[in-house]
């Protein structure tokens, strides 16, 4: 009897199917972290690798080349709009972030809102990062908002761009009619949310340069409300609104679309508001610029090309504000620097014509301290005189803060004392507004003139004192020095006269000395001829 094998049942059972362990299938959470540590090392040291042997702008490219082939495949194209073109800003870019803050859905993941105080709703924009889809014509249009950062000697600077993504066979309905829709679209959107707004240089957050930022600008200043003479508001309002009108003017006589004006006089006469009521008369946005915050001309051709149409440029005290170098005396290093030729290259040179429908504004105390380079037609066109408040001003400063309409009792002794006195309208509104009362307040001023008379009229006593102090002083100087010059004079004069006496008495003796010569030359004569006559006897006895 043949021995029975065993039969082998467990490699057929279909338990033999499965191990009997999984760990002989899937790793150990040591292991596998173990080789995500691995893995994640050798990427970061790669990525380190990669970015220190090859720089920047190449990266840049190789990603830009990787990203088309990407798109080439994928049958779409690609379209980038960026914050600015060279040194001026991109209007495109502007446009675009105006009008897809109105495209903003529910699926935005994330925004950046924000609101003024007087605001009456949000303000919603996109945040870096963040995707949004449009559609125009059945046409699906795939916006991006890209930021990112660039470092360029020492400084960090943040650069912004718009990435819109679509089909390929697309591309002239899109350049032709969308983009075209996308900027009239802004446009007015514009229009209907105009909000003045007031601009100021601020520290850039990435960088030590300067940018414009703005708040809402809500001076209620205007033309009925200012504080000046008739004639001269309606010449005001006559110049801007025929500078306004002659866009086609302008650029037929070839000189660039902006208008200079030259505030001068007191503190306290109102150029400021002056300012306020043509920036709300026209519609026109305030930059204020210092110019004791820029370093360089070229930080002045930075900020220029940053200003927006439509637009009024202020320098405020500009005779005080900062010590410009003269141009006939340039010095070492000089480019780098803020310099006249600079100022006045920004006011009427070629960089003003880099925009449109601009005022440009300057204020002084004191005229007579500004190079006249600066003040040419072309630079200033208009030189307005504010000067200190007259009857026709306090009337409009009364209707104003007292609702005074026609006249007062007290306005024709109000009229004698403002034409013999000083006052200026911030003055005035001053006084003014101590009492709510309209009596009480108009017999307030008016004491407060006769103060003002009453000072006015010591000062000017004083004064006139004080000249005729300094000039008895003067005289008495003069007549000091001069008698300090008479005295060797007078010296001089003394001796004279004693030489002339001298030489006057002199002849006297020299007459009797002549005379004595002769009458002694005579005797010699005669003793002479003595003398010979008894010779010739002694001879003849011989």
């Amino acid at each position: 009897m043949l021995p029975c094998k065993p039969s082998n049942h467990s490699s057929s059972s279909p338990f033999n199917k499965f191990p009997k362990s999984f760990s002989t299938i899937f790793p150990s959470a040591t292991s596998a972290f173990t080789t995500y540590a691995s893995i994640s090392a050798s990427l970061m040291l790669l990525r380190s690798i990669f970015n220190d042997l090859i720089p920047y702008p190449l990266r840049k490219h190789i990603f830009s080349a990787i990203s088309s082939l990407f798109c080439f495949f994928s049958g779409k194209q690609t379209i980038i709009i960026d914050q600015s073109d060279g040194i001026e800003p991109n209007h495109v870019f502007n446009a675009t972030e105006l009008y897809l803050s109105t495209k903003i859905n529910p699926n935005t993941k994330r925004l950046k809102v924000s609101k003024r105080i007087k605001d009456k709703g949000l303000s919603c924009k996109l945040d870096k990062g963040q995707r949004i889809t449009d559609s125009f014509n059945g046409l699906e249009l795939k916006w991006r908002h890209v930021c990112y950062e660039v470092e360029k000697k020492g400084n960090v600077t943040e650069k912004r761009y718009f990435m819109l993504r679509f089909k390929k066979n697309n591309g002239d309905l899109v350049m032709n009619s969308y983009l075209p829709f996308v900027l009239k679209s802004a446009e007015m959107i514009e229009n209907e949310m105009r909000v003045l707004k007031i601009h100021t240089l601020g520290n850039v957050h990435y960088g030590s340069k300067f940018k414009w930022e703005s708040i809402k600008l809500e001076h209620p200043s205007t033309f009925e409300t200012l504080a000046l003479d008739p004639e001269l508001k309606t010449m005001i309002v006559d110049d801007l609104n025929r500078f306004i009108r002659r866009k086609e003017f302008y650029k037929k006589v070839g000189r660039s679309w902006k208008r200079g004006y030259l505030l001068y006089g007191p503190p306290g006469t109102g150029k400021s508001s002056l300012v306020a009521a043509m920036a709300n008369y026209l519609k026109f946005d305030i930059y204020d610029l210092q110019l004791e915050n820029i370093k360089s001309d070229s930080d002045l051709r930075r900020l220029l090309l940053d200003i927006g149409n439509r637009s009024i440029l202020v320098i405020e005290d500009i005779d005080c504000t900062v010590n410009l170098p003269d141009r006939g005396h340039r010095r070492h290093g000089q480019d780098k620097q803020l310099t006249l030729s600079g100022l006045l290259n920004f006011v009427d040179g070629l960089w003003s014509s880099c925009g449109d429908e601009r005022i440009i504004v300057l204020t002084t105390n004191h005229k007579h301290r500004l190079d006249p380079a600066l003040l040419r037609p072309g630079r200033m066109d208009l030189h307005i005189h504010l000067s200190y408040c007259g009857m026709h001003a306090f009337k409009v400063l009364a209707a104003n803060y007292l609702g005074i309409e026609g006249e007062h009792r007290l306005f024709g002794e109000i009229e004698v004392l403002l034409g013999a006195t000083k006052v200026t309208p911030a003055q005035v509104a001053e006084e003014l507004m101590k009492d709510e009362d309209v009596d009480v307040a108009v017999e307030g001023f008016l004491s407060f003139l006769k103060q003002r008379k009453m000072e006015e009229d010591e000062l000017e006593k004083d004064e006139a004192s004080k000249k005729a102090e300094v000039k008895e002083s003067r005289e008495l100087k003069i007549e000091h020095k001069y008698l300090k010059k008479d005295e060797p004079l007078k010296k001089a004069e003394v001796k004279e006269s004693r030489e002339l006496k001298i030489e006057h008495k002199c002849p006297e003796k020299d007459e009797v000395s002549k005379k004595a010569e002769v009458k002694e030359s005579q005797e010699l004569k005669i003793e002479h001829k003595y003398l010979e006559k008894e010779e010739a006897s002694k001879k003849t006895k011989f």
